[in-house]
């Protein structure tokens, strides 16, 4: 599969057709929302704008979630239309501050050997939502954030869906290091990975790739063909040496309703 057919599966598995738990899924002829059911933190995921309609629409969807009270997160991607979407966005009074992931793409057939053989002995999986807190300690000390939202969401999925996420951390005497999770949304060909942080003193020493290694393997079990993370910066180089490539770029733009304001 050449990068260009990988680019339309991935629109078409983890924007067009994606469902996510605990978010009601709205499609209209130019966007796809997925609003919260729990909380004030919706998003957009895809559109399908052309430049005649899209300062339109874009207005008509910021009316929409000040009526409900949400904040906005519109995630732009580098091959989207209108090529000056993100500077349409920044005129509408969108925060455009985030710097932009890269996102990256593992065929898991096609993986090498390091990351379907590696079984670091420091890899703890966290199955229960009572050890959520140690797999975010790791996460609140390095971004300096309290994680209250991904707590409970967190929490609440692993007690009640746990086939949909798959948590894990590395120790070092007994203390968690480093965290990252991966998850399975229904009816997809891909597992999504996210956190990948470690603590400054205990980087270089593979904790990382380790876990990459232990989510990787657990994407198999759960019969998952492609891995897709959005990455920044650090963890790129480490990604690619891997064998994930890079699809696409993409940008979190961010709208604050009135119950922000």
């Amino acid at each position: 599969m050449d990068q260009t057919e990988l680019l339309a599966l991935y629109d078409e598995d983890q924007r067009i057709n994606i469902h996510w738990p605990g978010e009601r899924r709205e499609v209209t002829e130019q966007v796809i929302r997925h609003i919260s059911r729990s909380g004030v933190h919706s998003f957009i995921i895809y559109s399908d704008l052309k430049a005649e309609n899209a300062d339109a629409v874009i207005r008509q969807e910021q009316d929409l979630f000040v009526a409900m009270g949400h904040h906005l997160e519109w995630k732009v991607f580098e091959h989207d239309a209108p090529a000056d979407l993100r500077q349409r966005l920044e005129q509408a009074g969108f925060d455009m501050s985030v710097p932009p992931d890269a996102v990256m793409v593992l065929d898991a057939e096609q993986a090498p050997a390091a990351l379907r053989e590696n079984q670091s002995t420091a890899i703890r999986q966290i199955t229960t939502p009572e050890q959520v807190g140690d797999i975010l300690a790791v996460q609140r000390e390095v971004w300096s954030s309290e994680f209250e939202r991904l707590t409970r969401e967190m929490a609440e999925t692993l007690r009640d869906r746990p086939d949909q996420l798959s948590v894990y951390a590395a120790y070092v005497d007994n203390q968690p290091v480093s965290s990252a999770w991966a998850r399975y949304t229904p009816n997809s060909q891909f597992a999504s990975l996210w956190g990948g942080t470690t603590l400054p003193d205990y980087r270089g020493q593979g904790h990382y790739s380790a876990l990459l290694a232990a989510r990787l393997q657990d994407a198999v079990q759960h019969g998952r063909r492609f891995l897709t993370v959005d990455a920044s910066p650090m963890s790129r180089p480490i990604l690619e040496k891997h064998g994930f490539q890079v699809i696409t770029w993409a940008w979190e733009c961010h709208w604050n309703s009135e119950v922000d304001q």
